[in-house]
């Protein structure tokens, strides 16, 4: 089966830089479709929904410094020229899968740190991402520094 468009969620940690590295020769050997997104997770889901205090400059502050980060990214990397990156707020999981649906890609290419253990328990976004998704997912292994894919 040939994928048509590819579907990069990404956490904007120095590691996404693989994540693209594989997007991009994915790309290339099936000259398809490629959107990004990275999605700002409320403060307040990180915190159990119980926050003593108004985190909304916080959260305002987290969404500008993404998107920063987002078009830093998309101005450095070809694959992401073609003005194809989003920033989502909310779950990542129910984001990333809303995105998935809409454009109508047919693969998710996300990266993985392979946690073990209580990490591995507690679940990671890749493992979330996983459970439902409209399409096929890639875990791209982050935990390798091998450049030589």
């Amino acid at each position: 089966m040939a994928y048509s468009h590819l579907l990069i969620a990404i956490d904007l940690n120095e590691d996404c830089q693989r994540v693209l590295d594989r997007a991009q020769k994915l790309r290339q050997a099936l000259s398809c479709q490629v959107t990004l997104v990275h999605v700002v997770e409320p403060l307040t889901m990180a915190f159990g929904g119980d926050v003593p205090m108004d985190v909304s400059l916080l959260q305002e502050q987290q969404t500008e410094q993404a998107q920063n980060k987002l078009n830093i990214l998309a101005g450095q990397h070809e694959l992401l020229k073609e003005n194809n990156c989003h920033l989502r707020y909310g779950q990542p999981r129910q984001e990333i899968h809303l995105l998935a649906k809409e454009q109508k890609c047919d693969l998710i290419i996300v990266g993985s740190h392979g946690r073990h253990g209580l990490a591995l328990l507690l679940g990671s976004t890749t493992n979330d991402l996983l459970s439902g998704a409209p399409c096929d997912v890639l875990a791209v292994d982050l935990k390798t520094h091998d450049t030589n894919d």
